[in-house]
């Protein structure tokens, strides 16, 4: 087993470890990082949310030009479907970034060990290289950034053939004629949209009265009206009891999440999308004495640093919300602290999107949440059918919703459903940064004709009460 020493060894490749592993290497530092995938990027660019948004974009387009291009003068005659290519087109994308990640590394001189890596105390590493054997390497810093799996159902078992993650959802062979999604959040959504837009019918379970429970009340019941129409439906406060292969596909057992009668739905096609799990398994934390909570997830300190010194932990395996992009903050955070640095992330400003058509997109609190904590605030709601841009582009459904502290005018809580939502987020998440008020948005000359114009709308009912083009 031959010995490497390095002052960072990062374990795993994602939005999190790779960034951290760059941002190490560009203060100066020696940096490994050890991937057990065949390629960099992780969960996010090879089996998360690179794939899947090029999916959601395509499928979109494909269902316009079926549903929605007529009323604009475009006629789409004859229209098909050429599922393989799609999914040729998807790999592409993917094969690009990650090969882009790998640029990186050697741009930035960051030493790439494809294998499994344990925790072997003394500031070791035991890898269990890709290519078969071991190795050896020894870090002053090690830095524990191996994302998250999905969670799964002990009475659902997933065989990634019929009764699928979002893994085997992003590879299917075909376009199933009923698709069973367990799961109303993020990823059942938009997994579930792209099969809708190529021609499944689509049934959401949610054991939740709601869909996305994360997001604001006024905007998922919104929401769940815009997707019901675009053919998804909804089953909530439902559970899956059980499931089980036949001649048909897949028989689901439903029953009422308060007690009830039992129903069977039968799907070609099961997608389990619970939410996701840190993992960790094969790490040696217990071995090492890495202190978890009682959901797995690693515990750190406001510098990231586990309770054994050395050891350090960011993205999906610490508690906070599962995004890439937070992942990436954290993983700069974390080289810096290396470096000798003192960052500060500031967790109330991490924006969510969802990207169905429409987006949804959202930045700090909810209404419900500023309502429950007793916090007197103002709201400011401005449509997309107001809007010109909106009009122009033929996207009206959704608004902007801006909530402002009633003494401070502080901005507490942006939230967007519409198009692009998940760019025009960004505006808000500044703001928000820099403790900026309703009044500086309402005040910021917005170009014309633009969907920006709405966030400055509902910023200005916010801060005073009136907004000019409602």
């Amino acid at each position: 087993m031959a010995g490497d020493t390095y002052d960072v060894a990062v374990i795993g490749g994602g939005p999190g470890g790779y960034v951290a592993a760059i941002a190490a290497a560009q203060a100066g530092l020696k940096v490994a990082c050890i991937e057990a995938h065949e390629t960099l990027g992780g969960t996010c660019l090879n089996i998360g949310c690179i794939p899947s948004k090029t999916l959601l974009h395509w499928s979109q387009r494909f269902w316009e030009c079926g549903h929605g291009y007529g009323e604009h003068g475009i006629k789409v005659e004859a229209l098909s479907l050429d599922l393989a290519r799609m999914m040729a087109d998807k790999d592409k994308v993917v094969a690009g970034l990650t090969g882009g990640v790998a640029f990186l590394f050697r741009k930035n001189k960051v030493d790439h060990i494809a294998g499994r890596a344990r925790l072997a105390g003394d500031k070791r590493l035991e890898v269990s290289l890709t290519g078969g054997g071991a190795r050896e390497v020894a870090a002053d810093n090690i830095v524990i950034a191996t994302g998250s799996v999905p969670a799964t159902l002990a009475h659902v078992p997933i065989d990634e053939t019929r009764i699928v993650s979002s893994t085997g959802a992003l590879a299917l062979p075909k376009v199933p004629e009923r698709m069973i999604v367990v799961g109303a959040g993020y990823i059942g959504l938009e997994l579930g949209s792209v099969w809708r837009r190529l021609g499944a019918e689509v049934t959401v379970v949610e054991f939740l009265d709601r869909i996305v429970p994360a997001m604001d009340s006024d905007l998922a019941k919104a929401y769940q009206r815009l997707l019901s129409r675009q053919g998804l439906d909804f089953r909530l406060s439902t559970k899956v009891a059980g499931a089980s292969l036949s001649a048909r596909g897949v028989e689901v057992t439903l029953e009422p999440a308060a007690g009830g009668a039992a129903e069977t739905v039968s799907g070609d096609i099961v997608l389990v999308a619970v939410g996701r799990k840190p993992c960790t398994e094969g790490l040696g934390l217990d071995e090492a004495g890495i202190a978890c909570d009682a959901h797995g997830f690693i515990v750190v300190d406001d510098r990231y640093r586990t309770n054994i010194p050395g050891v350090y932990a960011i993205g999906d395996v610490v508690p906070g919300p599962m995004l890439a992009h937070k992942a990436m903050v954290e993983g700069v955070a974390v080289a810096e602290v290396l470096a000798g640095g003192h960052p500060v992330v500031n967790y109330d400003v991490i924006p969510a999107v969802v990207f169905t058509e429409p987006e949804v997109a959202w930045v700090g609190r909810t209404e419900d949440e500023l309502k429950r904590d007793g916090v007197a605030y103002k709201s400011g709601s401005f449509p997309f059918t107001a809007n010109s841009r909106a009009k122009c582009v033929g996207h009206t459904a959704g608004l902007v919703k801006v909530l402002a502290d009633a003494a401070t005018d502080r901005v507490l809580g942006v939230h967007i459903m519409g198009a692009d939502a998940g760019s025009l987020i960004a505006e808000a998440a500044a703001v928000m940064e820099f403790a900026g008020s309703a009044e500086d948005i309402a005040r910021t000359c917005h170009a014309h004709p633009t969907l920006n114009e709405a966030v400055m709308e509902a910023a200005s009912l916010a801060a005073f009460g009136r907004a000019i083009h409602i």
